[in-house]
């Protein structure tokens, strides 16, 4: 006997038998592609199959392998199917369609297609607290990862230059521009574009101080589309520059409407 979900059953030893990593990993793309297709949440579909959350949770996180117990159950909420039955049977081949995986927020690439273009980032520059540093972000699509992706350039510090994932979750209503390189972090928050197309939000990341000092810094950005930018200057921009004062004015207003709150020590 095993309890699941407070509700005791008795299973045979093939139920308990596991998944492969493989045919996990492709049967967890299916829900999600599934769960992004039907519009409906995974305390819904857990609820449908008679599972915990927790479970589902794990399963699709790749924490825990699906048994074929919580996969059949998943396939009899669903209506479909999701998986090869004998592990000796090859899993089937997880079709993206165009649906980002669930750590992303499981988003459609139509659903986000409005976030994609080139954008001309602005923050303050750490090494002068008059100027403004400028650099370009690009926002795409990518095929093999199938999720939005993001990449700077134009940066003065080219060494410095990230690129990393977009998730975009339904919950916050919020968009976050994510590098993780070996555990350490670099996150950007950002508000859905304004009616110009702006974004502004918030960037946390590590500036390089003398010799190997990192110092956690936090700091209003904006994304601005290059379209609305012209003439564009990119590095560090200082007071007087054609630019300036429309990047001053992308800044403070990330900080005066507000889209960022700064709370005071």
């Amino acid at each position: 006997m095993i309890c699941a979900d407070g509700d005791s059953m008795t299973v045979t030893n093939d139920d308990l038998s596991q998944l492969s990593d493989d045919q996990s990993r492709a049967v967890a793309a299916l829900i999600r592609e599934e769960l992004a297709r039907r519009r409906i949440s995974r305390q819904r579909l857990a609820d449908q199959a008679k599972i915990s959350i927790s479970t589902l949770e794990k399963a699709l996180a790749g924490r825990r392998p699906f048994t074929l117990t919580t996969t059949i159950r998943l396939e009899e909420a669903l209506g479909v199917s999701l998986r090869a039955l004998r592990n000796d049977t090859p899993a089937p081949t997880a079709q993206h369609n165009g649906v980002a995986r669930g750590d992303l927020g499981s988003y459609a690439r139509a659903s986000v297609s409005w976030i994609e273009g080139c954008y001309v980032t602005v923050r303050p520059s750490f090494s002068d607290k008059d100027a403004i540093y400028a650099y370009q972000t690009e926002i795409i699509w990518d095929e093999v990862r199938s999720s939005l992706i993001f990449r700077e350039s134009q940066r003065l510090d080219a060494e410095f230059t990230h690129q990393g994932d977009v998730s975009v979750p339904n919950q916050s209503g919020h968009i976050y521009l994510l590098v993780n390189s070996n555990g350490q972090y670099r996150l950007i928050i950002l508000t859905r574009p304004t009616r110009t197309g702006q974004m502004h939000g918030i960037l946390t990341t590590l500036q390089a101080g003398r010799g190997a000092q990192l110092t956690p810094v936090a700091a209003p950005i904006a994304l601005i589309p290059a379209s609305a930018v012209n003439p564009i200057e990119f590095g560090r921009i200082a007071a007087g520059r054609p630019c300036y004062e429309g990047y001053r004015k992308a800044l403070r207003r990330t900080i005066e409407e507000p889209f960022a709150l700064f709370l005071p020590a």
